[in-house]
């Protein structure tokens, strides 16, 4: 296995990584062995690349929707995940803010450790990644004050932010390593100060989960900023986030916390002026996304007769637009959009998104 810089076809978000899954869920073997076939005709990434969304874990991601195990790839995710998690306790050791690369979903331990969670069994090695995305529920003192342990100083293209900021995304924000530890909760993985943990998280993403992400002078103020009338969508905004809320009230046992959160996601898709800002059918930030979203919800929901008709709703809106996406892919092309259509998860698919 080649641990070199790799060709794209190795990227779950856009290249036939991403495309086999809907092959998969649709039990099209042949389509499905044609696009593995292209994405490792290069070689497999574990180099400082590999993550859920390329390489070596997004490979074992996909076999796994397979329903098979490959020990070489899972070694080589061994060896990048511990990789991580050393870097990531000598930035901790140093006193340091992280990049949100270090713990998102899409480059970091928070997909890695979903990805080891999928495997059969806890593997120790999960446990340590739980360990660290709990370590990140500890405040850091900066400048005299204290932070919130996953504040970082650059945004999620690497941009620098001026005081940092406190990132809420499941992209790329705190609630990707929220939904893990719940997720992992659900399934019986436990480690110390995981409870707790969720805790910090949901109750800082019940204040101000309404943000993309907020910045130092906001953390200041007595009361949270208003809520702005940004896109709703999967990978930033409250509908994922609304998700991850209920994901952790459910293994809080707050029953308050998990209609609370039911509530936002449908008055903010039940909202004029926030639909008018969806601008495509994807899985990463449209309909496709919403519609998933929105049937997982239902399924875990007490009362799931009033996503009834917003489900409805959002099919109709996606089987509109879908075909119009100019991209293939899995997160913002037709792939993702189809597996959304098809409204099945046999293969697990949408545990890539943090959704189950």
């Amino acid at each position: 296995m080649k641990a070199t810089t790799a060709p794209r076809t190795q990227d779950l978000s856009e290249g036939p990584l991403g495309m086999a899954l809907l092959h998969l869920e649709r039990a099209d073997l042949a389509s499905a062995r044609r696009s593995l076939a292209q994405a490792v005709a290069g070689g497999v990434s574990a180099g400082r690349n590999a993550s859920l969304f390329h390489g070596a874990p997004a490979l074992e991601f996909v076999l796994g929707c397979a329903g098979r195990a490959d020990r070489h790839v899972q070694r080589a995710v061994d060896r990048v995940v511990t990789t991580r998690l050393a870097a990531a306790r000598r930035r901790n050791a140093g006193g340091a803010l992280p990049h949100l690369a270090e713990f998102d979903l899409i480059r970091g331990l928070s997909g890695l450790g979903v990805l080891l969670l999928t495997r059969d069994g806890a593997p120790s090695l999960l446990r340590e990644v739980l360990a660290y995305l709990v370590s990140l529920s500890q405040p850091v003192p900066v400048d005299g004050r204290e932070l919130p342990g996953w504040w970082s100083n650059t945004g999620p293209g690497g941009e620098e932010m001026r005081g940092g900021h406190g990132n809420n995304g499941v992209a790329h924000g705190i609630a990707g390593p929220l939904a893990v530890l719940s997720l992992a909760a659900r399934h019986g993985v436990q480690v110390t100060g995981q409870r707790d943990a969720i805790e910090v998280f949901a109750r800082s993403l019940d204040k101000y989960g309404h943000c993309y992400w907020i910045t130092r002078d906001q953390l200041s103020l007595d009361e949270p900023p208003a809520p702005d009338a940004a896109r709703p969508s999967w990978c930033y905004g409250e509908p994922g986030i609304a998700r991850t809320r209920q994901l952790a009230a459910i293994a809080l046992g707050d029953q308050a916390g998990r209609r609370a959160a039911e509530d936002t996601f449908v008055s903010t898709l039940t909202e004029p002026q926030r639909l008018e800002r969806i601008t495509d059918a994807s899985l990463c930030h449209g309909w496709a996304g919403l519609l998933t979203l929105a049937r997982a919800i239902a399924e875990d929901s007490a009362d799931p007769a009033p996503f009834t008709p917003l489900i409805e709703d959002l099919y109709k809106r996606l089987a509109a637009e879908a075909n119009a996406l100019s991209r293939p892919g899995f997160m913002e092309g037709r792939a993702g959009a189809s597996l959304a259509l098809d409204g099945t998860n046999t293969t697990g698919w949408t545990r890539a998104l943090l959704i189950s």
